[in-house]
């Protein structure tokens, strides 16, 4: 039990910043048994003597209080004294690794902004409060960083707010981040180096300019705060993925990944005056996208980090605040809504945003998940191939699939292939790895599934809204199902099938042959998430033949339990729908599903069989 307290000792010594002589000084415990205690050499100091050295190193412990929601700045955190995880040790790790340009990828709301924040802060000139903002975070106990601290000049730059929905506005809103650079550091103009060719520069910059301005402009503001300073300047960009994210989902892909090549080709490779550089964003977007030009640039990613408990919070970190919080009994749930992140070789990092949103309000619930409208995602998953739906089948029932993982996004590419929708939800935190399968090329086999419960909430909330919609009657349908009303069955089912059957549909290039199909899988995700807690569902799928069978067998004694047996019409062989339904019911009795449910206590009359003919987007049920 002693030693349980003197090792909570040496943390509070360590995160005080006092010397034994000052602890000395303010307990009047004597220097020696000061020394002897907190270096574990005396097996059973006395309560007294423990007690008074506690109380010394409890008012000089920072203890950050009250959590500030959505606060992404630094030093309004550290001077209001909000809840903080000290996460200062990234800055002794960037600077001694040394690369010049830097990308580090996370999830959305996994404290990127907040540690370039803490960077800015940190490292530029602007600011002389250095001393006061970290003194009691352990990078001050490296006397080598005390004196880097406020000594370069830094352009911190977000491209968070980079939403425009066509190229002309995202353009435009890129435009007026650097106007504001520009407008924040006039002052650079005053250095008596600089040329009337800088001021013919500087003058084109406005929200008229042209791209091979904009090109430049960040580079040349390097050049100025060099001489300016005399120092090489360190730039620090938020969300550099963003604005590409917005281009792929809203169609004007090539104009802007253009428009970035040629800014970061001139930012981050032919820069001379460019000490370090950070960009943070979710996605690694691929090499020939935008990064073609640049060969300097060190990659952190999910699965091969440096990094890997400097952004997210770990076990330990949440364990701790649990306890400070008079939460400690909640981890166990806290652990399976917010956990599972694996970031390199660290597991167990759990999504900052939500544990601390749940430290605050003591609630569980989907935080992350209601941050952004996940619109990629989402459109992905929608759009996306069978067998990309049968994956979430699976997903959702609890199972890890197989999937080829490529840490780079090809964005134009993406809805290609699985690999490229497997990889983005990898790197957005949707998945988790489980296990490593091996090597395909440069890519990897991953055994992944769903991170945490929170995961699950935001596909299922997801898969609802597919289905949700003035429109859209499909939670009449499941109650006419369950209410085994044939009529408003057909009914219900036709609107549903009318109006989703263009959700799934991939830019047009779905045929009548293929949307059966796709609706169906559609339809089964709904099932799943509509009716899991009253059934069990499974789905056999004999993809080609053109016939999908589901059985929803009941968890609890009472229910009944269904059949649903999906036929795609065939006109050579079946003269109208209603025959098409025969066929199907009767494909129910040559599987023989009953003597399955029957063995599992189901009486033969509690089991409907239903037969579902597709022809076109018409459907009939018998």
């Amino acid at each position: 039990m002693a030693s349980t307290k003197i090792q909570e000792l040496q943390k509070k010594k360590k995160a005080s910043k006092l010397t034994y002589e000052e602890i000395a000084q303010k307990s009047g415990v004597s220097l020696s048994s000061v020394q002897k205690i907190l270096g574990g050499k005396v097996e059973s100091p006395r309560y007294s003597t423990i007690e008074a050295i506690e109380n010394v190193l409890m008012e000089d412990t920072p203890t950050y209080g009250k959590i500030s929601i959505g606060n992404q700045d630094f030093a309004t955190i550290i001077e209001s004294n909000y809840f903080y995880v000290d996460k200062t040790s990234f800055i002794k790790k960037w600077w001694e690794n040394a690369d010049v340009v830097t990308l580090i990828t996370r999830p959305r709301r996994f404290g990127k902004t907040l540690n370039l924040s803490m960077l800015d802060h940190f490292f530029s000139n602007k600011y002389q409060n250095g001393s006061q903002l970290f003194s009691k975070l352990s990078i001050w106990d490296s006397p080598s960083y005390r004196k880097l601290c406020n000594q370069y000049p830094v352009l911190f730059i977000s491209f968070a707010s980079v939403k425009g929905k066509n190229y002309e506005t995202a353009r435009e809103q890129i435009i007026q981040t650097l106007v504001a650079l520009y407008r924040d550091n006039m002052h650079l103009m005053d250095a008596p180096s600089v040329t009337d060719l800088d001021l013919q520069f500087w003058n084109k910059i406005g929200y008229d300019m042209s791209d091979a301005t904009a090109a430049e402009s960040i580079r040349f503001l390097c050049e100025l705060m060099y001489k300016y300073y005399g120092k090489k300047a360190i730039v620090l960009l938020d969300e550099y993925d963003t604005p590409i994210h917005e281009a792929y989902v809203d169609g004007f892909w090539n104009e802007m990944t253009g428009f970035i090549r040629s800014l970061f080709n001139s930012t981050f490779k032919t820069n001379p005056y460019l000490e370090r550089a950070i960009m943070t964003g979710i996605t690694r977007v691929s090499k020939e996208s935008i990064f073609s030009d640049l060969n300097n640039l060190k990659v952190d990613t999910m699965i091969n980090a440096s990094y890997d408990t400097d952004f997210g919070f770990t076990e330990e970190e949440v364990r701790h605040e649990l306890s400070r919080h008079g939460l400690g009994s909640a981890f166990p749930l806290v652990k399976e809504w917010y956990d599972g992140f694996r970031i390199g070789n660290a597991r167990d990092i759990y999504n900052p945003w939500s544990v601390t949103q749940y430290l605050d309000s003591g609630v569980l619930n989907n935080y992350w998940a209601n941050t952004s409208e996940n619109s990629l995602v989402e459109k992905l998953i929608r759009e996306g191939s069978v067998d990309v739906k049968r994956a979430m089948e699976s997903l959702l029932n609890g199972e890890s699939i197989e999937a080829l993982i490529d840490e780079e996004v090809v964005f134009n590419l993406i809805d290609k292939n699985e690999s490229g929708i497997f990889s983005m939800l990898l790197a957005s935190g949707y998945l988790k790895i489980d296990s490593d399968v091996g090597d395909l090329g440069i890519r990897r086999r991953y055994m992944v599934s769903l991170t945490n419960l929170e995961v699950r909430h935001a596909f299922e909330n997801m898969i609802k809204r597919w289905f949700e919609g003035s429109d859209i009657k499909y939670n009449d349908f499941i109650k006419a199902l369950l209410l085994n009303d044939v009529k408003y069955m057909n009914r219900f089912m036709n609107e549903v099938a009318l109006n989703t059957f263009s959700i799934f549909d991939v830019g047009g290039r779905a045929s009548e042959k293929y949307e059966p199909e796709r609706f169906y899988h559609g339809f089964i995700l709904g099932l799943m998430v509509d009716l899991a807690d009253r059934y069990i569902i499974t789905s056999n799928r004999e993809s080609g033949f053109g016939r999908y069978d589901v059985c929803l067998e009941p968890r609890v004694n009472g229910l009944p339990a269904y059949v649903l047996e999906f036929k795609v019409h065939d006109p050579d062989d079946e003269k109208d729908l209603a025959d098409t339904v025969q066929k199907a019911l009767e494909q129910i009795k040559e599987k023989k599903y009953d003597a399955q449910l029957i063995a599992n206590g189901i009486s033969k009359k509690d089991i409907h069989h239903y037969g579902f003919a597709f022809e076109g987007k018409k459907v009939l049920i018998g």
